[in-house]
């Protein structure tokens, strides 16, 4: 079972990165955080750990580990991918849609509308994300499911860090409509909401958020 200052440090971290409190690249020293939190350099390798995991930090061998610098670019990429494969996808799902397939994703989409108005920013951008691979795992392509997973991963971080409370909310909402297109089968509106959905993601993307700190003491301080 983890542990509580573990929990306590990944969520002060995480906080401090989506918030924009720390800047992109910037080393975590172990003793400072272990300094920081009153915990065992242990600890703060745990929480790290973790945060590798969550693609906030990266982990460099005999350099430690550092903010991961998200690249707007590859963000960029990534959505025109994803283009590509989910607008193919939305069509074939109309062509296999069950009642039962369309009740797992009208429950996801009120997973994520619970997360949104509860402002669990780490736990709605997961659940925004995990929508599109659902979809793919409902159609039983394990092979797509992993390829969006890995896609949405790459962009996951400048997603978590760039999309703002209510462009959280509009993209639940276009999930819900989503749904009630697949629901009907109705193909065309199905492509068109899906296409439009992550075009807006993109675009809502804020990429002229405040200069952040490289001071993880003050990042931490609020």
């Amino acid at each position: 079972m983890e542990s509580t200052p573990t929990r306590a440090i990944v969520d002060a971290l995480t906080k401090a990165i989506v918030e924009h409190r720390l800047q992109p690249g910037s080393k975590l020293a172990e003793q400072k955080l272990a300094d920081h939190f009153g915990v065992s350099r242990t600890l703060v390798r745990q929480a790290l750990f973790q945060l590798a995991q969550h693609r906030l930090i990266r982990l460099e061998p005999a350099r430690g580990a550092f903010v991961a610098s998200p690249a707007v670019d590859e963000a960029r990429q990534v959505f025109a991918v994803r283009r590509m494969l989910e607008t193919e996808m939305t069509r074939a799902f109309v062509r296999c849609v069950t009642p039962a397939k369309i009740k797992v994703l009208t429950q996801h989409v009120a997973r994520e509308k619970s997360a949104v108005s509860g402002e669990d920013v780490s736990g709605r951008t997961e659940l925004l994300g995990d929508f599109h691979v659902s979809m793919a795992e409902l159609m039983g392509n394990k092979v797509l499911a992993q390829m969006l997973g890995e896609l949405i991963s790459r962009c996951a971080l400048i997603t978590l860090m760039y999309q703002s409370a209510s462009a959280a909310e509009h993209s639940n909402e276009e999930h819900a409509d989503i749904v009630k297109a697949l629901a009907a089968k109705d193909e065309a509106l199905a492509v068109r909401l899906m296409n439009e959905h992550l075009l807006n993601v993109e675009s809502n993307l804020a990429f002229d958020r405040p200069i952040p700190t490289q001071d993880v003491s003050l990042a931490l301080s609020f």
